[in-house]
């Protein structure tokens, strides 16, 4: 929160972006400390270089290897009979950050910006469209704060839409590994579990029970996708417009143009 709070007094902000109201600076701190990662602010309008990456970045880190701590602990629970054996939490987060989160992180922001995300500290940059206006592209340190962003299953992106932001997320082989990388360390505690009570049918068990959950939820939200939405209709719009549809009628406006 202090970080927030002195933002325009700190370095590496190249915009001048002033300090952060105590209530948004409250709000984004806890949000962050909790792995909630809610965000009321649009990151490249209102955050520093600084502050992205020494505040929210590293909580993205802390929160998330938290988390998987406390999985650990309660694993160590079920597998022992008494309290001493549910181990340390400090050597765990420790052992989290620097054998997990950090290589992985590394790797994927790597990816990341062979891919076209960015990863820098210069100013914003004014450029001329092709229709002649100017517009201002936000620089910034993204690929590192996106790669915990997905692995830590943490919801707050560099930029103000996240992942569908190009420099977040520039095509598609990113925005698959950004998905992918929600679901490797939730599954491998699974089989962390079966390992440690010594019985890895139950650590099976408990990766396909989250696996038929998983699917009937994403089954739920298609189904809800190609249903409309008639609360759109007071707004002039199609009432049945949704991503699949959308994605359709886009797709069939532009095949007799590309014909032409």
């Amino acid at each position: 929160m202090a970080i927030l709070l002195l933002q325009d007094r700190l370095p590496l902000n190249p915009q001048q972006l002033p300090a952060l109201s105590w209530h948004l600076a409250l709000n984004t701190a806890v949000s962050f400390v909790t792995n909630t990662n809610w965000q009321s602010y649009g990151g490249e309008s209102t955050l520093s270089y600084f502050s992205q990456m020494v505040g929210l970045t590293v909580q993205n880190f802390v929160s998330a290897a938290t988390g998987i701590a406390v999985a650990l602990a309660l694993i160590r629970g079920f597998a022992s009979r008494t309290a001493d054996a549910l181990g340390n939490a400090w050597r765990d987060l420790t052992r989290i950050m620097l054998y997990l989160l950090l290589p992985l992180s590394l790797l994927m922001a790597l990816l990341f910006v062979s891919q076209g995300s960015i990863q820098n500290f210069l100013p914003y940059q004014t450029v001329i469209t092709l229709k002649g206006a100017q517009q201002t592209l936000a620089m910034g340190p993204v690929a590192s704060q996106e790669a915990i962003k997905m692995l830590g299953t943490n919801g707050g992106g560099f930029f103000n839409t996240n992942s569908a932001h190009p420099f977040e997320n520039p095509n598609a082989l990113t925005n698959f590994v950004q998905m992918l990388a929600i679901f490797p360390i939730p599954a491998a505690l699974c089989f962390a579990f079966g390992q440690t009570v010594r019985d890895r049918r139950q650590g099976q068990m408990l990766f396909w029970t989250m696996s038929l959950m998983f699917v009937a939820a994403v089954a739920a939200v298609m189904w809800a996708e190609t249903q409309g939405n008639p609360h759109l209709l007071p707004l002039g719009t199609d009432s049945e417009l949704n991503m699949g549809k959308a994605k359709r009628r886009a797709s069939a406006s532009l095949t007799p143009a590309c014909s032409r």
